[in-house]
């Protein structure tokens, strides 16, 4: 997994390295997903995920662990892995874009992430409503959004369409620091 991280950010940098102005790495991360149905709620949050963030050029890129994700049930892990998002053929999920609307300054702003989500093997646009916040040299970045299943051909078995939710919410927060 740690050679993974390196030759993921690694080959990350390779998108920003005509920027002049600084580029930072993840710190710290908190990925989860909730999905509302009429049995059961489930919750699910992710804390190894790793991204860059170019600020000169508003870009960000991001992989999550599939296996990564801590339920409050194991055997709701069990089925997530290997019935729903098939971890071991699909391991990662990944996201490369930028933030609309970004400008370099101090303080919080309103920001899109626009760009290309891969999850189970399909990728797809996407456009993610969220903050970015810069103090001094940390950068926070916030999202909330949804995602149907169906649009990532994940397959919901008839017999627990009240067990699972179509659509999902992700939230997700990154904290960067300076490269």
């Amino acid at each position: 997994m740690k050679n993974f991280k390196l030759l993921f950010v690694s080959s990350l940098l390779c998108f920003s390295l005509g920027a002049a102005a600084q580029k930072f790495t993840l710190e710290k991360s908190i990925v989860k997903f909730y999905s509302a149905a009429t049995i059961e709620n489930i919750e699910a949050t992710n804390t190894k995920a790793v991204s860059i963030f170019n600020a000169a050029t508003a870009e960000v890129a991001f992989v999550i662990p599939i296996k990564e994700f801590e339920f409050e049930k194991q055997l709701m892990k069990e089925h997530f892995n290997e019935k729903y998002l098939e971890s071991e053929k699909y391991p990662k999920a990944t996201f490369q874009g930028k933030f609309s609307d970004f400008v370099v300054k101090e303080g919080e702003q309103r920001a899109v992430a626009q760009g290309k989500l891969t999850i189970h093997g399909v990728t797809k646009e996407i456009e993610a409503p969220g903050t970015i916040s810069m103090t001094g040299n940390i950068v926070t970045a916030q999202a909330k959004f949804k995602i149907k299943l169906e649009d990532y051909k994940i397959k919901i078995p008839q017999l627990l369409w009240q067990n699972i939710a179509e659509e999902v919410e992700v939230t997700v927060e990154f904290i960067y620091k300076p490269q």
